[in-house]
C-alpha cells in the first residue's frame, strides 16, 4: 500500500492469475496429461521454421521492422483473405500486423472505446476479452450462448435485447473458444443487419478459422454493409501450430486500421521481425495444408470426445477449434472448479473449468474444457485415465 491505495488498478482487481496457469503449474506438479492449455504439443511445419531461422541468419527483421508490420506479411495477409474468402484488402492502408490475436483484441478495444461504452461479447469468453474491456474502460454485457441439441447456441433475441444506446460494438469470436460453436451464415446475416441498423462497430476473433470440422467459415466482413465497420483479427498461433511466435494481424478499412494502430504502437509497437517473414511464407502454403490439418485435428477431436462419452461426461462435439467441452453433472458434481483441482490427482489429466469464461458463473459451473490439439498417442493416454473415473 503507498497513499492509502492498494498497488493495483481497482479495474483490475477481480482479474488474478489466469487460469490457465494455475492449472498448466497443477500439470507440473502432479505430472499430469495437460490438456487444459490450448497449444499444440508438436511444433508447425519444418519449411516455416527453417524460414524463420534463415531470415535470422539474413539479417530479416533482426532490427525494428516497420510499425504496420513486414510489407511481405502484410502481402500475404491480403492474399489469403482474397484466397479463401474473395475479401480484396490494400495491403499498405487495410492490413496490421500484432503481437498475436490477444494484443490485436486489445489495441482495438483501447483504440475504439471510451469510458463508459458498452461490448457485447459472447459468454462463454476468452478470458482476455474481459480484462482487455475493463482495461479500456468499457462495460461488457454479456449474452450467452446455451446448450441446445448437443450444442451451445446464440439466441439472436437475446443478441438484438443486450443492444442499448450505450452499445459501442459487439465482440465475436467464430469458431468459438471455449464453446466450439462454429455460427452459421444466417446467424453471422443476422448480426451483420443488426450491426447496419444500429450503427455498432464489431470486433471478429477468427483465430480458428481454418479449424472448422462441421459447417464453414464466414467472415463477417463478407455481408453486406460490414466492410466498413468490422476488424478482422487471426493469427498464426492456432493454424500453423506455432502459438510462441505471438504473430496476429487485422485487416480492416483504412480508418479502422488507422485507429488500431494508433494504440497498437504503444503497447509493442513491434515484434518478431524474422517470424514474420517465416508466417509471410506460412500463409502461401497450398491448400492441402489447411486441410490436412483440419483432417488431422478432427481425429482427434473425434478420439477424445469418444473417450469422454465412455468416461461418462456429456460431450457437447464441437464444431471446430482445439476445445470439446463436458457436462460433468453425470459425474454425480456440478462444480467445475472443485472437479478440475482435484482432476489430476484422481486420474492424471488436467482440465480448465469453463465458469471462468462466465459473468454469470452459475450458468458455466457444470462445464468443463478439454483440448485435442496434441499428440495421439497423449490423447489415448488422456483417454484410458480419465475412464478410471467411472470406478472412482
Amino acid at each position: 500500500m503507498t497513499q492509502g491505495r492498494p498497488l493495483l488498478n481497482r479495474r483490475l482487481t477481480d482479474f488474478g492469475t489466469t487460469i490457465f496457469a494455475e492449472m498448466s503449474a497443477l500439470a507440473v506438479r502432479t505430472g499430469s496429461i495437460n490438456l487444459g492449455q490450448g497449444f499444440p504439443d508438436t511444433d508447425g511445419p519444418e519449411a516455416i521454421r527453417e524460414a524463420a531461422v534463415r531470415a535470422v541468419r539474413t539479417g530479416h527483421g533482426n532490427q525494428y521492422p516497420p510499425g504496420p508490420g513486414v510489407p511481405e506479411l502484410r502481402a500475404a495477409v491480403s492474399e489469403h483473405q482474397q484466397r479463401h474468402y474473395g475479401l480484396a484488402y490494400d495491403p499498405d492502408t487495410e492490413v496490421l500486423v500484432t503481437t498475436g490475436a490477444t494484443e490485436a483484441v486489445a489495441a482495438s478495444l483501447l483504440a475504439l472505446l471510451e469510458p463508459g461504452d458498452e461490448v457485447i461479447a459472447l459468454e462463454p469468453y476468452y478470458d482476455s476479452y474481459a480484462a482487455c474491456i475493463t482495461m479500456a474502460g468499457g462495460t461488457r454485457v454479456p449474452v450467452t450462448l446455451r446448450p441446445h441439441e448437443g450444442a451451445f447456441r446464440l439466441d439472436l433475441d437475446e443478441l438484438r435485447a443486450a443492444v442499448t444506446p450505450r452499445t459501442r460494438l459487439i465482440l465475436l469470436n467464430t469458431p468459438h473458444n471455449p464453446t466450439g460453436t462454429v455460427l452459421t451464415r444466417d446467424e453471422l446475416a443476422a448480426i451483420a443487419a443488426l450491426a447496419c441498423e444500429r450503427d455498432l462497430l464489431v470486433i471478429t476473433d477468427e483465430v480458428y478459422e481454418h479449424l472448422v470440422f462441421e459447417g464453414e467459415h464466414i467472415p463477417l466482413a463478407s455481408f453486406p454493409g460490414m466492410r466498413e465497420r468490422v476488424v478482422t483479427i487471426s493469427s498464426a498461433g492456432k493454424t500453423f501450430s506455432l502459438t510462441g511466435w505471438k504473430i496476429g494481424w487485422i485487416t480492416a478499412s483504412p480508418e479502422l486500421v488507422t485507429a488500431v494502430r494508433s494504440a497498437k504502437q504503444f503497447l509493442t509497437y513491434v515484434s518478431g521481425g524474422p517470424f514474420q517473414y517465416a508466417v509471410a511464407d506460412a500463409l502461401r502454403l497450398p491448400g492441402g495444408y489447411f486441410d490436412e490439418l483440419r483432417a488431422d485435428l478432427r481425429a482427434k477431436r473425434d478420439l477424445l470426445s469418444e473417450g469422454l462419452a465412455e468416461a461418462g461426461f456429456d460431450v457437447y462435439r464441437p464444431a471446430g477449434t482445439h476445445f470439446v467441452t463436458v457436462d460433468i453433472r453425470p459425474l454425480g458434481t456440478e462444480d467445475g472448479f472443485a472437479f478440475c483441482r482435484a482432476l489430476p490427482e484422481r486420474c492424471g489429466v488436467v482440465a480448465v473449468p469453463n465458469a471462468v469464461f462466465y459473468d454469470h458463473r452459475a450458468q458455466g459451473a457444470p462445464f468443463v474444457r478439454f483440448a485435442f490439439c496434441k499428440r495421439t498417442d497423449v490423447l489415448t493416454e488422456a483417454v484410458t485415465r480419465l475412464k478410471s473415473l467411472q470406478g472412482a
